[in-house]
C-alpha cells in the first residue's frame, strides 16, 4: 500500500520561507503525477500546485505563482514545495496528493497533512 507522509510545516512571520517535503513509500509503484494542496480556516481545499514526474514540467495557482515552487527528487520519490515571501492568508493545512500506480491500478493517494501558520 503506498503511502505519503508530509512534513515540514510550522509556523513563519510573514516574509518568511518554509520548505514541505512529500515522500511516497510502499513497495513497487511509478509516479504520474504529484501536487500540493491547502485547505485553510473556514476554506475549501485548492491546489496551489503540481508537477508532471517524467517531465518535472510544474504549474502552480495564481495565488502563489512568483513565489511557490514545486521540485522533486526522483531516487526519493519526493516532491517538495519551496514557499516564499509567504503571507498570513497562506495559512493553511498542506496535503499532497499523488496520481500513482500500485500494480495494475492506478489511484490517487492523499498525505496527512501538515500546518502551515503565518504570523503577521
Amino acid at each position: 500500500q503506498v503511502q505519503l507522509v508530509e512534513s515540514g510545516g510550522g509556523l513563519v512571520q510573514a516574509g518568511g520561507s518554509l520548505r514541505l517535503a512529500c515522500a511516497a513509500s510502499g513497495g513497487t509503484f511509478s509516479i504520474s503525477s504529484m501536487a500540493w494542496f491547502r485547505q485553510g480556516p473556514g476554506k475549501e481545499r485548492e491546489v496551489v500546485a503540481s508537477i508532471i514526474w517524467s517531465s518535472g514540467m510544474p504549474s502552480y495557482s495564481d495565488s502563489v505563482k512568483g513565489r511557490f515552487t514545486i521540485s522533486k527528487a526522483d531516487a526519493k520519490n519526493t516532491v517538495y514545495l519551496h514557499m516564499n515571501t509567504l503571507k498570513p492568508e497562506d495559512t493553511a493545512v498542506y496535503y499532497c496528493q499523488g496520481a500513482i500506480q500500485d500494480g495494475r491500478m492506478w489511484s490517487t493517494y492523499w498525505g496527512q497533512g501538515t500546518p502551515v501558520t503565518v504570523s503577521s
